[in-house]
């Protein structure tokens, strides 16, 4: 008998498109080596406010802003914002406020909580004419076209492509020389299709994890963002029960959970590990002897089981592939768990 194809999801599909999506929003703002988007003068200080992988997206590029545009940024859960007695309203700070729907219940609370103070505002969304996108100052359209699935995967990259490319604005605006980040971002689509070579080994790692009832994500640095990324999106697809933590500070107690022989473990870095990661994991493997999967890194220091790695020096540039490689992961869990993938149990896409 003929083999039936399986009917892809709304999430395949929608990871799928990233490539396309990601030269298409580089194509709209940059020109010429120089950044089309509109941005207030005289911002030394940023308070970056999301939920979801939204707020994920606002810790990395919380992170950046500070590395490559010399500019005080903090990210914060809007429900979070919404509960601080007092917020800064210095004439130099701006809020920026990411949200995929524009109609995010809590976000669209805190930008409206800011503007009582008449705070610079700025929002990034996938929905121009959104509530968020009407009530802001400053827009930025990630483009990524209707996402079905509930789980971000497009709107997220798109969010952050954007994010990436409102720092770069900064920093060029400051008179810091980023020419050759600016330039990179070129490289972004053929990255993300380097990852979509990988997905037979991907589904071969899913298939592995599928069969563990608890997971670990660590990362260190920048890359915690994704760890907490690839927790949710693990979680929210085959409901797996999954937790995110820096390495270090996984290490101060948390490393207890793996004594349950049901845990897997996964370290996701963009660059070379160094030695205090490598020391830390190989205790680990050592002492608990979970399964480790590495993402983002090709290395022989670790006894790993599996290695999901695709080759860039650069690592702006190569958080993108190692995104694809976190939510294929996911989806092919989730996949090899018979989940729905793009309507998991009890979620929504947008809360109004």
């Amino acid at each position: 008998m003929p083999l039936i194809k399986r009917k892809k999801s709304s999430m395949e599909i929608e990871i799928f498109a990233q490539s396309k999506i990601s030269e298409q929003i580089i194509g709209d703002y940059v020109h010429d080596g120089q950044i089309d988007i509109e941005i207030p003068d005289n911002i030394n200080r940023v308070m970056l406010v999301a939920s979801g992988s939204s707020y994920h997206c606002a810790r990395y590029c919380a992170n950046l802003f500070g590395s490559v545009a010399n500019i005080e940024a903090r990210a914060i859960y809007s429900s979070e914002f919404m509960l601080q007695p007092k917020i800064a309203d210095d004439e130099d700070i701006l809020y920026i406020f990411i949200t995929q729907s524009g109609e995010t219940t809590d976000t669209n609370a805190a930008l409206l909580r800011a503007k009582e103070h008449n705070i610079k505002t700025l929002c990034i969304t996938n929905k121009e004419n959104s509530s968020i996108w009407n009530s802001s100052q400053y827009h930025i359209a990630c483009h990524a076209g209707e996402e079905k699935s509930i789980a971000a995967t497009k709107s997220f990259m798109s969010q952050l492509i954007c994010g990436v490319i409102l720092v770069l604005k900064f920093a060029q605006n400051k008179g810091i020389d980023v020419t050759h980040l600016i330039r990179d971002l070129n490289d972004i689509p053929g990255v993300i299709e380097n990852s979509y070579k990988i997905h037979s080994k991907i589904k071969q790692a899913a298939k592995f994890l599928s069969k563990y009832k608890s997971i670990v994500m660590s990362a260190d640095g920048e890359m915690y963002p994704f760890a907490k990324e690839a927790s949710l999106k693990v979680k929210e697809t085959s409901y797996i029960n999954t937790c995110s933590y820096i390495l270090g500070e996984f290490m101060h107690g948390h490393v207890a959970v793996l004594n349950n022989s049901k845990s897997a473990m996964i370290y996701i870095s963009n660059t070379e590990l160094n030695y205090t990661a490598v020391k830390n994991l190989n205790n680990i493997k050592e002492n608990y002897k979970p399964p480790i999967i590495i993402i983002g890194n090709r290395t022989n220091q670790i006894k790993s089981t599996y290695n999901l790695n695709i080759e860039c020096e650069k690592p702006i540039i190569k958080t993108f592939g190692i995104l694809v490689i976190i939510q294929l992961l996911a989806l092919e869990t989730a996949l090899k768990l018979h989940r729905n993938v793009d309507k998991p149990h009890g979620l929504n896409k947008v809360v109004k």
